[in-house]
């Protein structure tokens, strides 16, 4: 399968190193080195995936994610930086990126990290045709996975790309506890130690915009020592 892949980034090496490798995935690869031809790439073409520096001249790679993300435009996007700032990480992923590489990186890991990118994406197309597109509904909750759409009492709420992913795997899952290296796997696509984190932080986004009372959540529950669940659909319902 033929993708395309934009790699944003300044370092006209780096740029060139990740083509090489990018490239012997049969993707065709577009390079910008800097913000302002980023964006404009990233809006003219769909694209499978965007590899994203965070420092870069015009515009900033964080500023491109949350431009991106505000137009509705969810294309996998994998922020490499190298700002170690934990506060830099998760602002990343807040706006909506789904993936980080610390430089300097392996550039092996970030192939392994955009081939998961990649089956995540493949997966999440083939759901979103037959009976698992159909709207899940739970207590006054309702998500549409053909749209991409979450409903809560009849108020949209907004939702990254991840967080969406994470909401629905859960959802369509309720009931099934899930650790977070598991939920690392099935959502992010990878399950490497010291990413755990990520987890906690979506976890804590979730219930901030889904729960009414945080302290006691009603819908994605923690299981002491293990992980997390979505309550039972049905028991819900029928509450």
């Amino acid at each position: 399968m033929n993708r395309s892949v934009l790699v944003i980034e300044d370092q006209q090496d780096i740029a060139k190193l990740i083509k090489l490798h990018i490239q012997d995935l049969s993707c065709e690869v577009h390079l910008a080195h800097d913000g302002i031809s980023g964006l404009s790439k990233a809006e003219a073409k769909a694209y499978d995936l965007i590899i994203l520096d965070l420092m870069l001249p015009g515009i900033d790679g964080l500023e491109i994610c949350r431009r991106l993300r505000a137009k509705s435009n969810y294309v996998p996007i994998l922020i490499v930086t190298a700002k170690a700032a934990e506060l830099d990480r998760v602002l990343g992923l807040e706006l909506g990126a789904d993936d980080y590489l610390t430089k300097p990186f392996s550039i092996l890991e970030l192939v392994a990290r955009a081939k998961a990118l990649f089956r995540r994406m493949d997966a999440l197309t083939a759901n979103t045709a037959g009976p698992s597109a159909n709207p899940i509904r739970a207590a006054d909750l309702v998500i549409d996975p053909a749209k991409r759409e979450v409903v809560l009492g009849n108020k949209p709420v907004s939702l990254t790309a991840k967080e969406f992913d994470l909401l629905l795997h859960f959802a369509r899952n309720s009931g099934k506890v899930y650790s977070r290296m598991q939920l690392l796997d099935m959502v992010w696509g990878y399950g490497h130690d010291g990413y755990e984190h990520n987890v906690n932080c979506h976890i804590n986004r979730l219930r901030a915009k889904i729960e009414k009372n945080h302290a006691k959540p009603k819908f994605i529950l923690t299981v002491r020592g293990v992980g997390y669940k979505f309550a039972e659909v049905a028991n819900m319902e029928a509450a």
